[in-house]
């Protein structure tokens, strides 16, 4: 006997009749009785599926049974998931109230079966949940993947009920084909805060199929090896791998060397601006010392200048600056356009500290790239705030030049595109950036004109379309780190940590951009600024606090790993801060470094003899193998650390503060460069450099594009700054 429902039929379906061939009579939900005996499956009895109102109607039309199982033909099983899923999608749509597709949504709860209460462990929960869901997963003696999930919201059962339907008793391939996207176009009518919930059962589907994969893999005989992490917990830090172990080290530094720093900086009145990617020795130190003395920052490269600034108000009258080159040249100009002449502005090496992103915008190719887009009216150069003050100034001479970084950019070429008609965008030198940028933009010609219009209130689907074939980027400039997530990077993140929190920074290639922006789309990742990657890992692990139930938070950190300092402080300050109700609520935060066992150590332009070199792109850099002192890039594609930022020591620190001030000029070579030359106009290299740089900020502050520029752009052949 069969069911109904009222008008319409639900995705739980009637039994076979002996003439439907080539099915199994076994149960769909079939479970060892040990496990799970749902009553309402019993004998081969049909499951009844709610109508919105929660009660059967006699005039609905006839529905089967979900205690059919999947055909015992691979290919006519390979087909049945898409046309259940087919089913479920054409159920929801029929209903045109959400309030009854919620209805029906909370009547698929009661036809979960029961779950072990045994099994409510960390071990089976589905990170990214609003609600806490349990997984377990199993290979039965036939091939076929079995689950069993539960929750403790009813909504988020009614979602995994929908997800049984569809997978369990399915073969392993058929449920990792399934993507996340397929089922994204469901609207189950979840109002207001309660559509985070529609993100569940993309989770859980996730976390079904990574736990498909490793359970393949254990049945023949292969071994996974993680990657390393720290686990961060109320009561201290736990490196697993000897890369974990080698940045552990130094996130509890030496006091004697804390001490020594702040009292030279008091003594004469030094500020220090680092970037994030600073050596963990140097970052260590540096987090510990800002306890006492105030002018110590660590940030992104955009905020640097602005807090040296800031230094030489309070009265700092040196800034040591712990970057690369572009970095400490940035300063010394800002200081020099806000009237501190005067301070001093020192870098940590006599040697060059490159950067093989900047070195790429100071091609003969990249001049001819934006030659070709000066002679292509009305062009926009938007150049990665990560270049010399140079480069900066030679283009925006060439063409009209606006500074970006990668949490602003796509706003800034939006924006750029909505003030000016048939406006041609030439970005560079980032050629991974701009082309993760072309792909959002793709992507968005998918999405609704709503959805489009959150993102920015003067497009829609028309707009980003017609603005594709204007957006150039350049072919042949990347970051020697974010080169190196590469497809073996990326295939162990997929295998491995499918289920975790990605963060990637946009300099990433496409591939792991595509990674991250998937799991950035059902909330569990994002794609940005370092800032960026800091403040989501910050808010997830506030949102689970607030939860107040024991968690674990696995982070995969997809940039530069001298972030790690910053997270981990901020991690250990919200674990520490938190006044959880329950003793027993423990939440871990596992941050995972995507590096092989193979990497490459810090090095300097000055290796010792016999030491091997490996190319990358055209860069050559000296390398030693092994990860003995926790630093460099994996040799097979894995993030590590930015050799040129490693040059930024902490022994050069203290060496350039003892020295200051340096009257006898035995630290000449570390003092950041004044640009003597000029531009071919004859204008200041600083002074011309620098607009690009005023021009983002007019915009971070109006939200448009400065008028300047504007006018620069439309007048492309007058002078500049007319």
């Amino acid at each position: 006997m069969a069911f109904s429902v009222s008008t319409k039929a639900s995705i739980f379906p009637t039994l076979p009749s002996n003439s439907d061939h080539g099915y199994s009579r076994k149960l769909f939900f079939s479970k060892p009785p040990s496990l799970f005996q749902p009553p309402f499956l019993k004998s081969l009895k049909c499951v009844q599926s709610l109508s919105p109102d929660s009660k059967p109607s006699p005039s609905s039309s006839p529905f089967a049974c979900s205690a059919v199982s999947f055909p015992s033909s691979a290919a006519a099983a390979a087909e049945l998931v898409p046309a259940r899923l087919q089913q479920l999608i054409t159920e929801y749509g029929s209903l045109t109230e959400p309030s009854d597709r919620v209805k029906r949504l909370m009547g698929y709860a009661a036809l979960l079966p029961p779950f072990p209460d045994a099994s409510r462990v960390a071990l089976n929960r589905v990170m990214g949940c609003t609600a806490q869901v349990w997984l377990e997963t199993r290979i039965d003696e036939e091939g076929r993947m079995r689950f069993l999930v539960d929750s403790d919201s009813e909504i988020t059962r009614g979602l995994c009920a929908c997800l049984i339907w569809l997978l369990d008793g399915a073969a392993p391939a058929d449920v990792l084909s399934l993507k996340t996207e397929d089922l994204a176009v469901l609207n189950f009518g979840l109002p207001g805060t309660q559509r985070s919930r529609a993100n569940t059962w993309l989770n859980v589907l996730v976390s079904m199929q990574k736990r498909t994969k490793k359970l393949l893999a254990e049945r023949e005989g292969k071994m996974f090896e993680p990657f390393p992490s720290l686990m961060i917990t109320s009561d201290g830090i736990d490196a697993k791998g000897s890369y974990a172990e080698a940045q552990a080290r130094f996130l509890f530094p030496d006091e004697s060397k804390v001490e020594e720093l702040v009292n030279v900086l008091k003594e004469k009145e030094i500020g220090v601006v680092a970037h994030f990617y600073m050596d963990p020795e140097v970052q260590g130190v540096l987090t510990a010392a800002q306890k006492h003395w105030p002018h110590i920052h660590i940030s992104d490269s955009l905020v640097m200048a602005d807090s040296a600034v800031k230094m030489a108000e309070a009265g700092c009258k040196f800034i040591t600056v712990l970057g690369v080159d572009f970095m400490s040249e940035n300063v010394r100009a800002i200081l020099d356009q806000a009237g501190f002449a005067e301070v001093g502005v020192y870098r940590m090496s006599e040697d060059r500290i490159g950067c093989s992103l900047a070195d790429a915008a100071s091609t003969p190719a990249y001049m001819n790239y934006l030659k070709e887009a000066s002679m292509s009216p009305p062009s926009l150069h938007v150049i990665y705030i990560n270049t010399s003050l140079e480069t900066k100034a030679y283009s925006h001479e060439l063409v009209p030049t606006i500074t970006c970084t990668s949490s602003n950019v796509v706003q800034t070429v939006l924006q750029a595109f909505a003030e000016i008609p048939d406006l041609k965008i030439w970005y560079g030198p980032d050629t991974y950036m701009g082309a993760n940028i072309a792909k959002l933009f793709q992507q968005m010609t998918f999405m609704t004109d709503e959805e489009i219009t959150e993102m920015h209130p003067a497009h829609n689907a028309d707009t980003i379309r017609s603005l594709l074939p204007r957006l150039h980027y350049f072919q042949d400039g990347s970051c020697i780190v974010h080169h190196l997530f590469g497809h073996e990077v990326v295939q162990k993140i997929n295998d491995m940590y499918g289920d975790a929190f990605l963060t990637a920074h946009l300099e990433v290639p496409g591939e792991m951009f595509s990674l991250a922006m998937e799991a950035k789309r059902r909330g569990m990742g994002v794609v940005g600024s370092t800032q960026n990657i800091l403040d989501f890992i910050k808010q997830r692990v506030q949102e689970s606090l607030d939860r107040n139930v024991s968690d674990h938070l696995q982070f995969v950190l997809g940039t530069e790993s001298g972030m790690v300092t910053a997270i981990v402080a901020a991690v250990r300050k919200l674990l520490g801060s938190s006044t959880t109700s329950s003793e027993k609520a423990k939440v871990k935060v596992e941050i995972v470094f995507p590096v092989s066992a193979d990497s490459i150590s810090q090095t300097s332009t000055r290796s010792p003899q016999g030491v091997e070199s490996v190319q990358l792109g055209d860069i050559i850099l000296p390398v030693i193998p092994g990860v003995a002192s926790g630093e460099g890039c994996s040799i097979h594609g894995g993030c590590a650390s930015c050799p040129y930022m490693k040059m930024n020591s902490l022994n050069s620190l203290l060496k350039v503060c003892h020295q200051l001030p340096d009257e006898d000029n035995i630290i000449a070579p570390y003092e950041a460069e004044r640009f003597k030359t000029r531009t071919l106009s004859g204008k200041e290299i600083a002074d011309v450099g620098c607009e690009p740089i005023l021009h983002m900020r007019h915009f971070q502050a109006k939200k448009e594009m400065p008028e300047k520029l504007v006018d620069h752009i439309l007048h492309q052949h007058g002078n500049l700054g007319s």
